[in-house]
């Protein structure tokens, strides 16, 4: 597998990281995010690493997404949402993430949205980078979503 080079930059995000995801902390060099860090599922304050990679790729697909539906001259509903999930876990004694991506195109034809999804992943910089790397599961959803009363 060949990796393709960069032919323009466009944006380099850059972060200062101390201590790790034991109690460490994070910044853009913009200030614009400053978290502090913590292991998952332990109590008290912090995000880990897993959390932002999460936010990270669910806003990359959604705007892939639009871009998708897009070109496809699809209207998307106002309600569009991805919700990410990405586990950490142990497979002979190393470290893995694998990841779910519930993509929420209510009203979306259901072959459609699975088109706008599937080209969503050809467009989105973290699914190219997650592809053949880690397991990752599509989910959609094309009913409105209900709220109990």
């Amino acid at each position: 597998m060949s990796v393709t080079p960069i032919e323009k930059v466009v944006y380099t995000a850059k972060a200062h990281t101390t201590g790790g995801r034991e109690g460490g902390s994070s910044h853009t060099s913009d200030g614009r995010l400053d978290v502090k860090l913590s292991l998952p599922g332990t109590p008290g304050v912090g995000n880990n690493p897993e959390q932002l990679f999460a936010v990270g790729w669910s806003s990359c697909f959604l705007s892939a997404i639009k871009i998708v539906a897009g070109r496809m001259k699809v209207r998307l509903p106002a309600d569009l949402a991805v919700d990410a999930e990405v586990d950490l876990g142990t497979t002979g004694g190393g470290y893995f993430i694998q990841a779910r991506l519930n993509v929420s195109l209510p009203g979306i034809e259901p072959a459609v949205a699975q088109a706008i999804a599937d080209g969503a992943h050809q467009e989105c910089p973290y699914s190219k980078a997650t592809h053949g790397n880690i397991n990752v599961v599509t989910n959609i959803e094309t009913k409105p979503v209900t709220h109990a009363a």
